[in-house]
């Protein structure tokens, strides 16, 4: 058995100011204002219609993010609708083949990593999950069948692409206290990227300060 942590990578090879310009021609089209255009006319362009709520304009841009978590918070980022996933499968990855180095992989609980009881608790049943699943293809079960004693903790990678409205709409709900913590580590992680991307669009979400 392996243990991991999550992480979080942008696909895209991102121009935070050619976004912003493109963005920009499209949102004048609505107030047939292009002759404003200049070369730093964008930036103030997408704070104003930030603050004016006129944010189906930043639909026009999309990012495609390639996340590593467990299969809990996976289950809990495809609930936002307005994108695309592609996902590990456990139907078809036989974890018990080459292909996999015979182990599972499972992602470190961001809150037990100073909690050497919980921990120690955790990876038993860990090691017990494995085993089981290990017996089950032993005896003849297919992957998708066993998959069943595969435990939410399992490390799953997932390409998540949505449009940049809908990754404003994903980090406020998913930076806030109220979500789960592990959800919370991959939200605050890909904030980061995005400001260290793209200027404006994000700015007035908060990245936590413990990251």
């Amino acid at each position: 058995m392996n243990i991991t942590s999550v992480s979080v990578i942008i696909e895209d090879q991102l121009d935070g100011k050619q976004i912003l310009r493109k963005l920009e021609a499209a949102g004048r089209t609505c107030y047939k204002s292009e002759h404003k255009i200049t070369d730093d006319s964008a930036e103030k362009f997408i704070r104003r219609i930030l603050k004016t709520g006129h944010d189906s304009v930043i639909e026009h841009e999309k990012i495609t993010v390639r996340i590593i978590c467990d299969r809990g918070v996976s289950h809990e980022l495809v609930r936002h609708r307005i994108a695309s996933y592609s996902q590990e499968s456990t139907r078809y990855c036989n974890y018990s083949s080459d292909k996999f180095g015979h182990e599972i992989v499972v992602i470190e609980p961001c809150y037990w990593k100073d909690n050497r009881k919980m921990r120690a608790l955790w990876v038993k049943a860990m090691e017990d999950a494995e085993k089981n699943y290990f017996d089950l293809i032993e005896n003849g079960a297919t992957a998708q069948e066993a998959r069943s004693a595969l435990p939410n903790s399992l490390k799953t990678e997932i390409v998540a692409t949505m449009n940049l409205r809908e990754w404003r709409h994903f980090f406020k709900l998913r930076t806030s206290t109220k979500s789960h913590p592990q959800m919370r580590e991959v939200a605050d992680m890909a904030l980061l990227l995005f400001k260290q991307s793209i200027p404006v669009i994000f700015d007035d979400i908060e990245v936590p300060g413990n990251i």
